[in-house]
């Protein structure tokens, strides 16, 4: 069914939605590796009202090594099909306070926004999902079920493997998977790809200890060299990725202005960007091997030595459509295979979490183009996204005849992870419009295709 009224509901809804948004930033539920701390148990029971009161028998699932995961049921209709809804109550640090321009756990609105860690990613999706079914009355068209976890900054815990092992939980036709958003303010987003992940060590030993470099140096082995050498193959001249077995292909949708990129990325004035081809290709569906941790002397302090250790890490971005266990494989390969001034290299893996590529030709992405350019006043966009959330293709895996749609308040200005974080309030209200609307337009889609 499509209920014409429902928009107006949804948008009547807010000035609710947005108090009960405040009440639950305010709660400072950073997720820690090996603990739940009581912010996030606060969290936890918060969601769970505010779905109990959208009119779902919600329940509360433990698993090891996270924090408690919302989870229920509003029975489908006759006919109808069910929808899963995703989104997770946990948030980062919000890292030195001093960088943010008010607290960062007090909601303070500036210039139609709320800054606020956590407001965008992702308490704003959770409030979408209770107010999408708000507009409904608690009743909606199609069978709601619930997955909204605590620990997904962190990883996910033992959630990403239990969805497997408990299908009926989870059994649904259509995934929406709320933790994402509109690649810049006013433009509605269907995210249909997710790039993996794959973090790589590699480190050097040389010596037993630091030798003079005065004495030693231009002789003894530079641990730190070594490292830096075997880095620098990884990629080619133009900044493209280098090694054998990392899958890339083009982009063939709309790419990202390059103008906004270089924005939202803080690029420096006059700086070319890495890599050749489209923006898609690079950041989207394609590989990228950043160092983010490497073990060296300091700057500050620093000695005339050669080095007789070092160490970096690497985080690999794979193709969505790649195992990323294979892409780690070859780039562990990669770097065992140089033996930079003859210094052989110890290589070992990190974590790893598979991308996740949407199928799109259903009657729930059919529903969700229609809803999200309504609510938008606009067509939508189909994008991908340079990031990764563990349990969508856990989620995949388990019902692999579900249609995911990758959905959110978010907008690519939004900050998440850095300081000043925001939630434009008017990609917020529409974010519920359309996902209310969806629920009905769904409904009637779903039961067309079935006939």
């Amino acid at each position: 069914m499509v209920d014409r009224d429902v928009a107006a509901r949804a948008r009547e809804s807010m000035p609710r939605l947005r108090q009960e948004l405040e009440a639950l930033v305010r709660i400072p539920s950073v997720s820690v590796p090996g603990r739940v701390d009581r912010p996030l148990l606060d969290a936890f029971e918060l969601t769970s009202r505010l779905f109990a009161d959208a009119g779902v028998a919600v329940e509360r699932l433990d698993l090891p090594d996270t924090a408690p995961v919302v989870t229920g049921e509003i029975p489908a209709p006759p006919g109808a099909p069910t929808v899963l809804l995703y989104s997770h109550y946990d948030v980062v640090a919000p890292g030195d306070e001093t960088l943010w321009s008010s607290p960062p756990f007090e909601p303070t609105e500036r210039d139609g926004a709320i800054f606020a860690r956590g407001v965008a990613d992702t308490k704003s999706n959770i409030l979408a999902h209770v107010g999408a079914l708000r507009a409904w009355g608690g009743r909606p068209p199609v069978g709601i079920k619930l997955c909204i976890e605590g620990h997904e900054e962190i990883g996910s815990g033992a959630l990403t493997a239990y969805p497997a092992t408990d299908p009926e939980r989870f059994a649904a036709d259509a995934l929406v998977i709320a933790d994402m958003g509109s690649i810049r303010p006013g433009v509605p987003t269907l995210t249909t790809a997710l790039r993996g992940m794959a973090n790589v060590i590699v480190e050097a030993r040389t010596l037993a200890s630091g030798k003079h470099s005065g004495q030693y140096g231009g002789a003894a082995p530079d641990a730190l060299l070594a490292v830096l050498r075997a880095l620098a193959s990884l990629h080619d001249d133009a900044g493209d990725v280098a090694v054998t077995g990392l899958r890339r292909e083009e982009w063939e949708g709309e790419q990202q202005p390059e103008e906004d990129f270089r924005e939202l990325g803080t690029v420096l004035d006059g700086l070319p960007l890495m890599g050749t081809g489209g923006l898609g290709s690079r950041v989207w569906f394609g590989p990228a091997i950043t160092v983010i941790g490497l073990d060296a002397p300091t700057v500050h302090g620093a000695v005339n030595a050669v080095s007789p250790y070092a160490r970096a890490v690497l985080n690999v971005r794979v193709h969505p459509e790649q195992d990323a266990t294979e892409a780690q494989d070859a780039v562990m390969r990669h770097l065992r295979h140089r033996r930079p001034f003859g210094i052989e290299l110890h290589v070992e893996p990190g974590p790893t979490g598979n991308g996740f590529a949407a199928a799109t030709a259903g009657p729930a992405y059919a529903a969700a183009r229609a809803a999200w350019s309504a609510a938008w006043g606009r067509d939508v966009l189909l994008a991908g996204s340079g990031g990764s959330i563990p349990i969508v293709s856990a989620l995949a895996r388990a019902l692999p005849q579900a249609e995911a749609l990758l959905v959110g308040t978010t907008d690519g200005f939004a900050n998440i992870h850095g300081p000043d974080e925001r939630l434009l309030l008017s990609e917020f209200e529409n974010a519920v419009v359309a996902e209310a609307d969806f629920l009905g337009r769904y409904a009637a889609a779903f039961t067309q295709s079935e006939r």
